[in-house]
């Protein structure tokens, strides 16, 4: 399973380091970083220390998540997904007022309480998400260290760092969040272009 979730990390990240690694998949640091080295030995992962995906690691990837795909309850996995695109609906809708003030007007951030009422709005949805992440991680235990990464972005929001709320390079709620549709869309054997046409990417 460690190989899965590092090269699962590998490519949703893009590029990554051990400490990363361990924050994506759970492990230790030091576990991370031998995980990292023998997928570089077996020429799934280039460079070091920050590490990328090759197109042989991309290829054992697709295989990896297809033979966990097979042993997951798909039925329970595509309710827990239903629910998770009306919750989904919401945050795309958080982070746009996050980003716009409206459709022409960018939000500057100088409005302490327009973004109060924003991240009040981000604190609804992560409550209404709370359940449907217990649903789908009682089918796939693999996921289960989103469930830090998720507090651990919001924290850092209400800790005064808003970084965390969408900004693409940090773990924020935002980046967390996609690679969690990443991973979902992944084990239902869906792909993120009929998720775009379908209005359901993030």
């Amino acid at each position: 399973m460690s190989e899965l979730a590092i090269l699962q990390a590998v490519r949703l990240k893009g590029r990554l380091d051990a400490a990363a690694a361990a924050i994506c998949t759970g492990l230790t640091e030091d576990a991370a970083a031998t995980g990292l080295t023998e997928l570089l030995d077996r020429e799934l992962v280039k460079g070091g220390p920050a590490y990328r995906i090759t197109p042989g690691g991309r290829e054992h990837l697709v295989a990896l998540v297809m033979a966990e795909r097979a042993a997951v309850d798909q039925d329970a996995l595509r309710a827990a997904y239903n629910e998770f695109d009306a919750v989904n609906h919401a945050l795309k809708e958080v982070i746009t007022a996050w980003q716009m003030r409206d459709a022409d007007t960018p939000n500057d951030h100088t409005d302490a309480d327009y973004d109060a009422a924003v991240l009040t709005r981000l604190h609804q949805v992560d409550a209404l998400f709370g359940p449907v992440l217990d649903r789908v991680l009682t089918s796939v235990a693999r996921l289960s260290p989103y469930r830090p990464r998720f507090a651990n972005a919001l924290a850092r929001v209400d800790a005064g760092d808003t970084t965390f709320v969408a900004r693409p390079i940090t773990d924020s709620y935002h980046t967390v969040w996609f690679e969690f549709h990443e991973e979902l869309i992944g084990l239902l054997g869906l792909s993120r272009a009929e998720e775009a046409a379908a209005g359901r990417a993030l």
